[in-house]
């Protein structure tokens, strides 16, 4: 493998929870006063997937996501845990509590434009404990889906409008691998 290049980072414009750099010609995004992103695989014993939907902006629509969030972002804890944030977001986006948490995966979702790097949770055994619905203005909705559902589900919601983040195939993809491998133990 090659070594990097040198840095010769350049921040073309900084806002409140972005800045947008140029470095060795590559124009990207970085995320400003986070320690991580993580993205929550949750399932609950009775066999759904908790998938949440919101608005956002940059697309015009309403997006069917994991639940997910970011790490560092609460003034007082900088230095946060990624799986106590993802514990954190899951009941605040869900109102959902999971029996156990573990990571699975961890990578970068849209290299070419950001540095995020994204930890992917796998939470099982999620029990309902509150509202969830997010914090502030965020208007956080819930979803338990069936996993023998989804695919109808997903298409459905897809007729009506909405879009939905790839990362929800790639966390059906880790739920049915486990199920696979379970089954043939």
């Amino acid at each position: 493998m090659a070594e990097n290049p040198p840095s010769g980072k350049q921040t073309l414009a900084e806002g409140r929870h972005l800045n947008f750099v140029v470095r060795n010609g590559w124009e990207f995004v970085e995320r400003r006063n986070i320690s991580g992103i993580v993205v929550v695989i949750g399932t609950t014993n009775h066999g759904c997937l908790v998938l949440v939907t919101q608005w956002r902006e940059p697309v015009k629509a309403w997006v069917v996501e994991l639940p997910a969030g970011l790490a560092g972002d609460v003034p007082g804890s900088e230095k946060e845990a990624l799986a106590e944030a993802a514990k954190r977001e899951l009941l605040e986006e869900t109102g959902f509590e999971a029996s156990s948490m573990e990571p699975v995966l961890t990578g970068p979702p849209s290299p070419g434009i950001s540095d995020e790097v994204v930890t992917f949770f796998r939470a099982r055994g999620l029990v309902r404990s509150s509202r969830g619905g997010g914090v502030s203005e965020e208007n956080v909705r819930a979803h338990a889906v069936p996993l023998s559902g989804l695919s109808d589900w997903l298409a459905t919601v897809q007729a009506r409008g909405m879009l939905v983040d790839p990362k929800v195939y790639a966390g059906a993809y880790v739920v049915r691998k486990e199920m696979d491998e379970w089954m043939y133990e």
